[in-house]
This record gives C-alpha cells, sequence and structure tokens, in this order.
C-alpha cells in the first residue's frame, strides 16, 4: 500500500468480496446475526492498522449477489438455495455495513462507501401481473440495499421476517456513507411468474442486444438510466456516486505476435463511458469510474474460463499482456485530464 501511494496510486480497499472465513460459514454464515459483529470488528481492526493510507473504504461489495446467488439460488459459495429464507442474510449484511461504518470512522477520515450490483428492470409484457413482478423486481435487486441505507427502511418484500430486525437496526444501517458505490453490467427482462413458480416474477433474456462471452446483453443505455433512476428515487438523500465495477469477459487469446487485440471490449467501455457522461450532463453527481478488471482472473463459479481483464494473464506462465483495451484506456484517461492538449 505504501508503494502505491508513492507512485500516486489512491488506495481503495474493499474489506467484504464474498470472502467469509469459513469457520463463520460453518457457524451459519450471514444467516446469524453475530456474523454482522464479527464483521464490525474486522473492520476496527484493519482501519486500525491502514486508515491513514486507505483513500476510500468500501464495506461490502454486493451484497445482493452474495445473498440471491450465494444463499438463494447456491450458484455462488456457500451453495446455499433457501429462496426467501435467504432474507436473513440482506438484513444481516446491511447490519454488519452500518457497524462497520462505525468502525472505520472511528480510525479514519478516508470516505466510506458500499458497493450495491444494480440492474434497470425492463417489463416484457403489458399485464398488470407482468408490471407487479417488475416492482417485485426492482425492490429486490435495485432497492432492498438501497432504501435501508438511506434512511427509508425496508420495501415491501414477499416472505421478509420483520423479525430479524431488532430495535435500532434500522438507525446503524442508514448510518451517513460518502458514496454509494454502483456496480452495472446488464438490464433484467422480467414477467409475470409462470403458475406453479416459486418466485413472482420470471427472468426473461433480453433480445436484440449484442452479447459477451457470458451471455450478458451489452447495454450502455442501461447505465444511463441507472444512475437517472438513482437521482430520481432518492433525491437529496443520494450521496455522490462512484462506478465500482464495470466491465466484460470476452474470449481473449494472443495472436501469432503475442498482442491481444479486444475491439468488442473497447466499444464496450467507450459506450458505456459515455453513458455515465450523459449521465452527469443530466445532472447526477458520478465521481469515478472502475474497470472490472485490470488482470484476468478467477470469476467464482466460472473459475478461469472468463476474461473480464485489460491485460490477459497467461494462468500457466503467468505472463501479462497488454490487450489493445489496455492503451485505448490509458490513452484516453491521458487526454482527459485537465490540461491536456491531446
Amino acid at each position: 500500500m505504501d508503494d502505491l501511494l508513492a507512485a500516486g496510486v489512491d488506495p481503495v480497499a474493499t474489506l467484504y468480496h464474498w470472502d467469509l472465513p469459513q469457520p463463520l460459514e460453518d457457524a451459519g454464515g450471514w444467516l446469524r446475526r453475530d456474523t454482522a459483529a464479527r464483521f464490525a470488528g474486522y473492520a476496527e481492526l484493519v482501519a486500525a492498522r491502514l486508515g491513514d493510507r486507505v483513500r476510500l473504504w468500501i464495506t461490502l461489495n454486493e451484497p445482493f449477489i452474495q445473498m440471491s446467488l450465494g444463499y438463494g439460488m447456491g450458484v455462488h459459495a456457500p451453495g446455499h438455495t433457501l429462496l426467501f429464507d435467504a432474507f436473513p442474510v440482506a438484513h444481516h449484511q446491511l447490519l454488519g455495513h452500518g457497524l462497520a461504518v462505525h468502525a472505520l470512522r472511528a480510525h479514519s477520515t478516508s470516505p466510506v462507501a458500499i458497493a450495491n450490483n444494480y440492474s434497470p428492470v425492463r417489463v416484457l409484457g403489458d399485464q398488470a401481473a407482468d408490471r407487479a413482478a417488475g416492482a417485485a423486481y426492482q425492490a429486490l435487486h435495485n432497492r432492498l440495499f438501497t432504501d435501508p441505507l438511506l434512511g427509508r427502511g425496508y420495501p415491501e418484500l414477499p416472505g421478509f421476517d420483520p423479525t430479524v430486525v431488532h430495535p435500532g437496526d434500522l438507525d446503524t444501517i442508514a448510518a451517513p456513507i460518502d458514496v454509494l458505490g454502483v456496480n452495472y453490467y446488464n438490464p433484467t427482462g422480467v414477467r409475470a411468474a409462470e403458475e406453479g413458480s416459486p418466485l413472482p416474477f420470471d427472468l426473461v433474456p433480453l433480445d436484440g442486444y449484442p452479447r459477451t462471452s457470458f451471455d450478458w446483453p451489452v447495454a450502455p443505455d442501461g447505465l444511463r438510466e441507472l444512475l437517472g433512476w438513482l437521482r430520481d428515487t432518492y433525491g437529496a438523500a443520494l450521496p455522490p456516486i462512484e462506478i465500482t465495477e464495470n466491465g466484460c469477459a470476452y474470449d481473449d487469446a494472443p495472436d501469432a505476435t503475442g498482442q491481444v487485440a479486444d475491439p468488442e471490449r473497447i466499444a464496450y467501455l467507450d459506450g458505456h463511458l459515455r453513458a455515465v457522461a450523459a449521465a452527469v450532463d443530466d445532472g447526477v453527481d458520478v465521481r469515478g469510474y472502475f474497470v472490472w478488471s485490470l488482470l484476468d482472473n478467477w470469476e467464482w463459479a466460472e473459475g478461469f474460463t472468463k476474461r473480464f481483464g485489460l491485460v490477459h494473464v497467461d494462468y500457466a506462465t503467468q505472463t501479462r499482456t497488454p490487450k489493445s483495451s489496455y492503451t485505448w484506456l490509458r490513452d484516453v484517461i491521458a487526454a482527459s485530464r485537465p490540461g491536456s492538449t491531446r
């Protein structure tokens, strides 16, 4: 971290990216209220050691994904399939976040954030049941981890158990944050659930978009739409925004000369940066943009099969080769600096 500071790089620390210690998971993980307190204790230890060097704290990364895919649907670790019985995970993560905010502020003056995954909801169908399904998904994906942060309490959700909320919890969760981290990859198509579905909506693939190797639709317009929705929904309660994740996976490989050309990623980043600029012109207070990711990396359930990096990694040799998107983004950043003549 000291080397980063010496090189003029501001360290941004994410305290939790779905990496719960195994003994805590064995004891019940985020289903247990005690995990929130344990997370706050961990935050205090880290802040006491690094509070003078970290320039932005992010408490949790994508708590919606941890709850829904880790505890609800069994796609990610820890692999539970609890559906709506996973709702205590949401509350305990948010409680842990609020407790961690207080712990961080005791040892650091740097801004504090949380990074949520957001997805604009596209309702497919014009029946009342389709619109109700869209509202239910909006509450689950976009509002469950935002409303209570900004002092609104929990949205109305089917299956939510209010007994997990103890007196004072909502005040703790709503501890003021300096930044809202927004992770964006794609919109979500929703329609009314089929009869007998355990969920109040069906998720439907969106047609008419290019797709990444993850089969995610490439929709830069969704990022502008999302940022406008946050502004309009939360108004003055909305803190400044950082785009804390945005990127795409493609099947990149070196050519015969060892170069890695990735024009699809360049087009993706160009479109999404323009979407952010348009949102700023619309009055949304966006302070920064992080690409996911600098390096090809381990992508959770997909392992090393999905490459998001600006830099290609040969996993056998660990050789690292900047892709053409790396050079492109470097030049965009240089040209955007105040006083640049490029």
